[in-house]
């Protein structure tokens, strides 16, 4: 269960589709992400869609916990186009937080280095003003 719902995450994410992102996230959910900072999920894949030309992700594991709080964690390769046509690369480690259900993500903290894409990534946003 907890599988399929991260692969559908990769899956909207690449489809760039905002609801069926925000559909797996509770109302009140957060994202810590090392280039946009901690805030409400919805915000931020708002503002991730609007920096995102295209993205392709490669699932390469998934991990989840086995304590009381579930957490899962995706380890992947990111192509990102940016808004500008900028394409970056990187490998990613996604930490989620799901609901005691296991059916939805309640948080996630996004893990990469970000010093090989920052310039790219600040470009495209001063560009879109």
């Amino acid at each position: 269960m907890v599988t399929t719902l991260c692969q559908a995450y990769l899956s909207a994410l690449n489809e760039g589709d905002l609801d069926k992102v925000l559909s797996l996230f509770t109302e009140e959910a957060t994202v810590d992400s090392p280039l946009y900072g901690e805030m409400p999920a919805r915000k931020f894949y708002a503002e991730l869609f609007e920096d995102t030309n295209r993205s392709v992700t490669t699932l390469m594991n998934v991990f989840v916990s086995s304590e009381d709080k579930p957490r899962a964690a995706l380890h992947f390769h990111y192509l990102w186009t940016l808004s500008n046509g900028t394409d970056v690369e990187f490998e990613c480690v996604d930490v989620f937080t799901l609901t005691d259900d296991k059916k939805r993500f309640t948080s996630l903290k996004i893990i990469y280095d970000t010093y090989p894409l920052r310039r790219e990534h600040s470009e495209c946003r001063q560009g879109e003003e």
